[in-house]
């Protein structure tokens, strides 16, 4: 045993650059994997029509289902990774995820892929948290946030790969199988990082001193009577915001096709900027915050420009790359400003709480929304025969963008009296 070996923990150095490094591509790696199965079910929906005779409320219920298993995952608060530690979490969850991708691409029946679905809900959701987890352990006090940025990069690069598997993997969409059996090997990458990482942390464990990371985010009820109506107004955003936007992802690519005549190669490509633009423009929109405050009026900014785009796809001709773009800013802009400013709102020490609440009721409204726009294009006979079958359901998001807009002047007008937190302010 070498000197360094036998040092106390607290005396050891921190991991170098190079391991560091390393753990944060395959912990990014991790949730690539995680990212491109739960987005493999858009690119085949109309296969999943056609081909297994699936509706739009099967379709619908595929998401749904993941969101519920991510409802009872959260409840449970983060327990398994604070007694199992992160590289051991890391490993089980990981495994989950990859045994999700093949249950989901293994047989016809609807049954069978809906437990794969929730399967995936079980293990994606406490991976993601794992991995958070694992990332402030390695980069606490060095680049921290520029390391999560690069996480949350190399995340939704897979989310960009599956919108646009029909393009740099045409040849395998000859059915519904293919493409989802392509989704169940790239999601073995969860497992085999979480192999690499589970390994890498214990070598670098006996040698080095990973910093602490603190707990993960739990919903503690008795500090939800303590939060204030601003939180409030911003867990109905987000409620608002994200059942508006991941829905219509869900069935962006059937739509586009059937409703418009896109291929399925530029309706995957269409899909993608969303998780493309974001990558980009929400870091800068952050700094944009940081550097002007009026937190409050950017959200509701960001939440009118989400408003027309849903009628302007159903009711003009107007070119569909400049309806995606005005999303893309939504998108970007709200997650940027929303997410930092439950910290303004919320006393440090029940941010987990705050945290953990807004993740539950944001997949509440995933499952729910998911469920419900399937049943009403197939309530309005939606079809590439029947475009104007989609109209009722992107008159539902519209008047979700609506509401998240009303949300956000109520957290306006709330932060501009006596009780603000300082939202508006540049902090």
């Amino acid at each position: 045993m070498t000197a360094t070996d036998a040092a106390p923990a607290a005396e050891r150095p921190r991991p170098p650059p190079f391991d560091r490094w390393v753990a944060l591509v395959l912990l990014s790696v991790a949730m690539f994997g995680n990212y491109y199965v739960y987005d493999t079910i858009a690119p085949v929906a109309d296969l999943l029509t056609s081909q297994l005779g699936f509706n739009d409320e099967q379709i619908g219920l595929l998401y749904s289902t993941y969101s519920w298993a991510a409802v009872i995952v959260l409840l449970a608060g983060g327990v398994v990774i604070d007694r199992f530690g992160t590289a051991r979490s890391i490993l089980v969850f990981g495994a989950i995820c990859t045994v999700a991708g093949v249950v989901t691409a293994v047989s016809p029946d609807f049954r069978v892929m809906a437990a794969g679905r929730f399967l995936l809900g079980i293990g994606a959701e406490p991976l993601i948290v794992a991995v958070t987890t694992a990332i402030a352990k390695w980069f606490k006090g060095k680049e921290l946030s520029f390391a999560f940025g690069l996480n949350l990069t190399i995340a939704r690069l897979g989310s960009v790969a599956a919108d646009n598997s029909p393009t740099w993997a045409h040849r395998f969409y000859t059915g519904w199988q293919p493409p989802l059996q392509v989704g169940a090997v790239l999601g073995a990458t969860c497992i085999v990082s979480g192999v690499l990482y589970w390994m890498l942390e214990g070598r670098v464990s006996r040698r080095y001193q990973l910093g602490a990371a603190g707990g993960t985010d739990k919903l503690v009820f008795r500090d939800l009577f303590d939060f204030g109506k601003s939180y409030w107004y911003v867990v109905a955003l987000c409620l608002a915001f994200y059942s508006a936007i991941f829905p219509f992802r869900s069935f962006a690519i059937k739509f586009f096709m059937d409703a418009r005549g896109v291929t399925r190669e530029g309706a995957g490509a269409l899909n993608s900027v969303l998780p493309l633009a974001a990558m980009f423009a929400t870091p800068l929109f952050g700094l944009l915050a940081d550097r002007i405050g009026h937190r409050a009026r950017l959200m509701a900014i960001g939440s009118a420009t989400l408003i027309p785009v849903y009628l302007l796809m159903v009711y003009t001709a107007i070119p569909l790359w400049i309806v995606i773009a005005f999303m893309g800013i939504a998108f970007s802009l709200i997650p940027a400003v929303m997410w930092p400013s439950v910290a303004y709102l919320v006393p440090e020490r029940r941010l987990g709480t705050a945290y953990a609440l807004m993740t539950l009721v944001q997949q509440v409204g995933l499952a729910g929304m998911n469920w419900l726009v399937g049943f009403t294009n197939d309530a309005a006979h939606a079809s590439g025969a029947n475009p104007a079958g989609y109209r009722p359901g992107m008159w539902i998001f519209t008047t979700l963008g609506f509401l998240g807009l009303l949300f956000s002047w109520l957290l306006y007008r709330s932060e501009r009296g006596p009780s603000g937190h300082g939202l508006e302010a540049v902090r």
